[in-house]
């Protein structure tokens, strides 16, 4: 084991907090308060532990289970571990229980307290990780945003009741980015999730463009692949311009997180197109002038 990951395993809280900096979005820049930022590193610690917890990518050592009360013969069962998590994320919302037991879930429980979070977009997030499990393949697009109702429209509602602007409209809005975000990492992870034996390209989807799960397997997505992407990407697109006006809805260094987040996705999008919609050779990422123009144009209402 390397250095740093024994120092991982010895603290897994920070080494998942610490994957904050690679992610698509920015997740508590330094423009917003220390308040708001501490509170949506709390969230984000959850957000990332079920996800790392759902794709099996903990830290080494087994020390997240040992944390969870769960055994060392159970520890690379994902669905126990995701029970685990449920169980600790319940004494979270029990004032008169116990603390939890794991330090990302300790650190969740005075953001819970201070914003009156409620359980359900943290259940929603166990929940599409459980389906993870138990679901490999979606028929519809109708099947994928239902899953992306539980996978990523959690995350921008929690923003909202942290940053206390949560109201119905901006709500929608916030789904409709979300959604069209998780869509793009789809897109950008089409080989990856390959690898998992999972396809988030809807069925119907792949059958209209005649690609079979074994032209996702090549070096180099053949033209049909590429004609799929570029269909889900205007998609994503299309939900991105949706929510934008969230942006428009806000004021002060809010405007500027939520700018960035449809700037994210925007610049993803452009880096796919760039490729050609060729996203099998790996993610295509984007440069930092691109997510600045974006977010410049985010800001000015168009895009």
């Amino acid at each position: 084991m390397t250095p740093v990951a024994a120092a991982r395993a010895v603290d897994p809280e920070r080494a998942t907090l610490d994957k904050a900096a690679a992610e698509n979005f920015p997740v508590a820049p330094f423009f917003l308060p220390r308040p708001w930022r501490d509170d949506l590193m709390a969230v984000y610690g959850f957000a990332r532990l079920v996800d790392d917890i759902g794709d099996g990518d903990l830290a080494p050592g087994g020390a997240d289970a040992r944390l969870l009360g769960v055994s060392e013969e159970a520890a690379e069962d994902r669905l126990t571990l995701l029970d685990a998590f449920e169980a600790d994320l319940n004494r979270v919302f029990d004032p008169a229980g116990p603390e939890p037991r794991h330090p990302l879930l300790r650190r969740l429980r005075p953001t819970v307290r201070r914003h009156a979070l409620t359980p359900a977009p943290f259940l929603g997030l166990i929940a599409a990780n459980r389906q993870d499990q138990l679901v490999k393949r979606y028929e519809t697009y109708d099947d994928l945003l239902a899953y992306c109702e539980l996978s990523a429209n959690p995350v921008g509602r929690l923003v909202l009741a942290v940053t206390g602007t949560s109201t119905p409209e901006r709500v929608r809005r916030s789904d409709a980015v979300c959604t069209a975000l998780q869509i793009v990492e789809h897109l950008q992870d089409v080989a990856e999730d390959l690898d998992r034996d999972r396809v988030y390209l809807p069925a119907t989807d792949m059958k209209r463009f005649h690609v079979r799960e074994a032209d996702l397997a090549v070096p180099t997505a053949g033209a049909s692949v590429r004609a799929l992407v570029a269909y889900q990407a205007r998609r994503a697109r299309d939900l991105l311009d949706e929510g934008a006006p969230l942006v428009g809805s806000v004021r002060g260094r809010l405007r500027l997180l939520l700018a960035g987040f449809v700037a994210g996705g925007r610049a993803a999008l452009h880096a796919i197109a760039a490729a050609e919609y060729d996203v099998l050779p790996g993610p295509p990422k984007p440069g930092k002038v691109q997510l600045l123009r974006e977010a410049g144009a985010t800001l000015r209402g168009k895009g």
